[in-house]
């Protein structure tokens, strides 16, 4: 992707993305990997930044980048930080669901502070019980009155620790299956919301994984955001740009592995020899290098075809699978080419290892990737 690709709004949110990362995310994202939480101030540095209101439309105080120019975005942050990038785009992506779906009064009461980082979004799908089987949840939206009751349990919710407004998808009718799903916009402070602790994970603090407990959660009608039988359907329609989005983050996470393990190989001799000119050596960072390129491929090929057909899911799922078993890949090498020193805190590989790990899990598994895949090759060859 060159510049003339992108207008110059895109090329500014570009910008911001690489200042962000080279100065705020540098100087924290170690420290918060240490103390395992990464600060709520993070929201308010990124809105600065404008980096909390990407897809939003510019009439209500937005970039609205498009898909290739937002994977931009997210590789230059992921460079740095991958797990905070990700804390970023699951808000962002929040608060495009208001833009484009919310009533007025829901976008005049929640989009200038969700843009402003005061308020944090957070986007409640997964079930403890369910995983990857999204259709599945059984988290209830009952009516009562004018309102719904919900009850349920909520977990893998990214920003849990932050998470100021909830889009909670709910079933509203378990006979009707996936029909019956609808989203609901529900404060988190609202009486029956226990927010759960934060995993003690590998890594990826940044992201604040955890869960959220509704127990006759009381919401009235303006909670509802988007109606049963258009709720799954909605939460779907983004997961071919979150996928590509995760691709985009592993080149970032590659790059980042090859520019700290070259260097070292450039300056450093063993058996009186530039590492660098040791073949062994050479020919694992060439294999990075090719990773990288090929990575870089898929994912912004992903990103070009959502923009021209408006969904990609074939080409999304080669990016993400093709990506995530890359990077950690690629990562594994770069470590190692750099040799011990590769787990000091000092260097970013270790971190890094752990979020490409994390992202063979995002926005669907390896395995899903394979099953969107495969129904794609069978149709195929079936017509």
């Amino acid at each position: 992707m060159t510049k003339p690709d992108l207008n110059k709004t895109e090329q500014a949110a570009i910008a911001a993305a690489q200042d962000f990362a080279s100065g705020y995310l540098q100087r924290n994202s170690q420290t918060w990997e240490q103390e395992r939480h990464m600060p709520r101030e993070m929201f308010h540095e990124a809105a600065k930044a404008g980096l909390c209101g990407l897809l939003v439309r510019p009439e209500h105080g937005g970039m609205g980048i498009g898909t290739s120019a937002l994977l931009k975005v997210m590789e230059e942050l992921s460079y740095v930080d991958m797990a905070a990038a990700f804390s970023l785009v699951v808000h962002n992506n929040h608060v495009r669901f208001i833009d484009k779906e919310g009533t007025p009064e829901q976008v005049t009461h929640y989009l200038p502070k969700m843009l402003a980082g005061e308020i944090v979004g957070a986007f409640l799908l997964t079930e403890p019980q369910g995983g990857s089987d999204a259709a599945a949840i059984t988290t209830s939206a009952l009516p009562e009155g004018r309102g719904y009751v919900l009850n349920g349990e909520k977990a893998w919710i990214t920003n849990t620790p932050h998470a100021d407004l909830l889009n909670v998808f709910a079933q509203t009718n378990p006979d009707a299956g996936s029909k019956g799903i609808a989203s609901f916009q529900v404060p988190a402070d609202t009486p029956g919301i226990t927010r759960l602790p934060a995993y003690d994970m590998l890594g990826g603090y940044a992201i604040g994984a955890g869960g959220f407990r509704l127990e006759n959660v009381r919401v009235g009608e303006d909670a509802l955001l988007v109606p049963a039988g258009q709720g799954f359907r909605a939460a779907m329609a983004g997961i071919d740009i979150a996928r590509a989005c995760v691709a985009a983050m592993c080149v970032g996470l590659l790059r980042a592995g090859l520019d700290t393990a070259m260097p070292r190989l450039m300056s450093r001799s063993a058996f009186g020899r530039p590492l660098a000119e040791q073949q062994g050596l050479q020919w694992q960072m060439a294999d990075v290098s090719t990773s990288l390129r090929a990575c870089s491929l898929l994912a912004y090929d992903a990103a070009r075809l959502i923009e021209r057909d408006g969904a990609a899911p074939e080409a999304a799922a080669h990016a993400k699978k093709f990506a995530t078993e890359a990077a950690f890949a690629g990562l594994q090498a770069c470590m190692q080419a750099v040799g011990a020193d590769g787990l000091k805190q000092e260097f970013p590989l270790a971190r890094h290892l752990a979020a490409a790990k994390m992202a063979q899990y995002l926005d669907g598994t390896t395995e899903i990737q394979n099953v969107v895949i495969s129904r794609a090759l069978q149709k195929a060859y079936a017509d």
